[in-house]
């Protein structure tokens, strides 16, 4: 597996996201990744199964340092003594000593954002979070905490995959270093649809979803999470690695529409 070096972390190209799994289906889902040999999981205090991935963590007996465990503090606790409580409480259902990247998970209108990476530099600085980044912040958002407060962020979390552009942001995060963390790659099952995508796929021997992974995957400074609950899926995902596409299979892939936004909530910010 490919790894992103960015601030002092090693993050695994292809990780597992776990949003909307829950309880024991969730457990399972995680100690089936980490036993074919994902070694990146995704979740946040939002998610509300942090207590099963801690629990699939502790019964898959790899070491620690092995484990890429990433979580995020909801934007309704950015307050400093909120997220002091939010990370507490994520530690503790996670049964984690320390979390390798701990993300802002969506901007909030009138947040304080001194203050808030105040809070998260100093959870870094306590060795209780190995990393610190964001998700779901603009242009804009990135230039205040990169540019004005100087903060050391690992990553921007952003959805991203064939149906939707982010050439400007992605732009952005290469000057300053910063790998871009793709959620949503397979845009909620609609790659596994797309013609073009499956043309691709027959020319190589593998799925639609298998190609718009792996063309995440060959890009520069981008890690990828799929949520897949199911092992066959988990797997599949594993085997997209394997996908060497060309210059001819690209073109195409560019020639697709790149409007499709997913995830797009009444309080994200304004998209660049």
């Amino acid at each position: 597996m490919e790894h992103l070096q960015t601030q002092g972390i090693s993050l695994p190209k292809l990780g597992l996201g776990t949003f909307r799994m829950q309880g024991d289906a969730c457990r399972a889902a995680v100690e089936s990744a980490l036993g074919l040999g994902y070694r990146h999981i995704d979740t946040a205090e939002m998610y509300g199964n942090e207590e099963a991935i801690g629990a699939a963590i502790a019964a898959a007996k790899i070491p620690r340092k092995d484990i890429h465990v990433t979580t995020k503090v909801w934007n309704e606790n950015l307050a400093p003594e909120a997220i002091q409580r939010a990370f507490d409480a994520s530690l503790k259902k996670l049964r984690l000593d320390q979390v390798d990247l701990y993300l802002v998970h969506w901007p909030a209108p009138n947040m304080n954002l001194p203050k808030i990476f105040e809070t998260l530099m100093r959870l870094k600085q306590e060795g209780r979070t190995r990393a610190i980044g964001v998700a779901n912040f603009n242009i804009a958002l990135l230039k205040t905490v990169i540019e004005d407060i100087q903060a050391p962020i690992a990553c921007n979390q952003v959805e991203y995959h064939v149906m939707l552009d982010q050439a400007r942001l992605r732009r952005y995060l290469t000057e300053k270093s910063i790998p871009l963390v793709a959620y949503c790659p397979l845009t909620q099952g609609r790659a596994a649809a797309d013609p073009v995508l499956a043309a691709i796929g027959r020319k190589h021997n593998a799925s639609a979803a298998q190609v718009a992974l792996k063309w995440l995957l060959d890009q520069d400074g981008v890690a990828a999470i799929p949520k897949a609950s199911r092992a066959e899926s988990q797997q599949a995902n594993l085997d997209a690695t394997r996908v060497n596409l060309d210059d001819a299979d690209r073109k195409a892939i560019a020639a697709l529409p790149k409007d499709k936004r997913c995830v797009n909530p009444g309080f994200a910010p304004a998209w660049d």
